[in-house]
């Protein structure tokens, strides 16, 4: 027993040492073996019917629940207690976090209504606003854990948004839609005004706070005895997870190259990500915020739950599959960019 808790304990560390290259091979192996992971896409665990409607429990969204219950389990409550005493430097992340990506797509809308493909414009704001709607990553707050960062901050940002979600996310989704056209645009609204409070509630809230009831019941010692197969776990599920979800859409693009599409996607996406990771530098000066305030607030802002966005957009725009593109590229932008500020700005602790 003691020989195969060290080999998961091995396992775990090399993963979060090469974390963005296993997301690179994930997405590779989606290109080019795409089956699998739509073989994932198509499984149904089976339904019930509530509130009038059948609720279906398919393996992409039972992924998705158990991610962000692990993210939930994971909270210490206790690590909150400080939260509020600074209420306004959490109210201007979530502000932060909505706006900053809503002012760049205004920006992208307006610069690239000449570009030659309106269609392949259309297609990047409405994955953008997929990535603005959702809440912040939860593995923002491990990247912030790591560079000695405020985890009392780093966690309140992730659950206000996450509980937000259901107000936030409609509300972006109506905005961008108003910059879109067509069917892209009448998809936004419908979604903001559909299913996606639903969704979020049944698929994120709930899932998450199960979570922090969990950890709340059990014995502190119990979840230490249990935390390293719980990390190996959640690595697992969030690979197959974006493997099944990139299975969609890689194989064409990469079949069938666009590459001045792909460039545009690429430069959008990075160009956005550290907007965001900027906002969180600005607020931290506004705010003359310490080293530990400035990392929960950078990486916070910089990372989002795209693992949402992905499971929202492959159900509900299965009509536009490519809008899923600036999801799967922003997902490895940010872990990108957050490894290179980790590293250049936040390797060593203040003295």
């Amino acid at each position: 027993m003691n020989i195969i808790k060290i080999l998961i304990a091995d396992a775990v560390h090399v993963i979060h040492q090469n974390f963005i290259w296993v997301i690179v091979a994930s997405y590779l192996i989606a290109s080019i073996l795409p089956e699998f992971g739509l073989w994932i896409r198509h499984v149904t665990l089976g339904s019930i019917d509530i509130l009038g409607g059948k609720l279906n429990f398919s393996m992409s969204l039972i992924m998705l629940a158990a991610l962000l219950f692990n993210a939930g389990l994971g909270v210490r409550t206790a690590e909150l207690n400080d939260l509020f005493s600074r209420p306004a430097m959490v109210a201007g992340g979530v502000m932060g976090n909505v706006l900053t990506p809503l002012l760049y797509i205004g920006s992208v809308s307006f610069l690239m209504k000449f570009w030659h493909n309106p269609d392949e414009v259309q297609q990047i704001l409405v994955g953008l606003a997929l990535v603005a709607s959702m809440p912040i990553a939860g593995a923002s707050t491990a990247w912030s854990q790591n560079a000695n960062g405020n985890l009392a901050l780093s966690l309140g940002l992730v659950l206000l948004t996450t509980f937000l979600s259901p107000l936030l996310t409609p509300l972006v989704l109506h905005a961008v839609g108003f910059v879109t056209t067509g069917d892209y645009s009448d998809d936004l609204h419908e979604l903001a005004s559909g299913n996606v409070v639903s969704f979020l509630g049944i698929w994120v809230i709930l899932p998450s706070f199960l979570g922090i009831v969990c950890r709340r019941l059990i014995d502190e010692d119990c979840y230490a005895r249990l935390k390293t197969e719980l990390k190996l776990l959640n690595y697992i599920v969030l690979v197959l997870l974006n493997y099944s979800n990139a299975s969609l859409t890689l194989p064409q693009a990469i079949s069938q190259p666009d590459l001045d599409f792909l460039l545009l996607i690429l430069v959008v996406v990075t160009l956005l990500c550290l907007a965001a990771f900027a906002t969180g530098h600005l607020l931290a000066n506004y705010f003359q915020a310490d080293r530990g305030n400035r990392v929960a607030l950078m990486f916070g802002l910089g990372m989002n739950n795209n693992g949402t966005g992905l499971v929202l957009a492959s159900m509900a725009l299965v009509d536009h599959p490519q809008v899923m593109l600036p999801i799967i590229f922003y997902n490895l932008v940010q872990h990108l960019v957050a490894s290179i500020i980790d590293h250049k700005l936040f390797a060593c602790p203040d003295e």
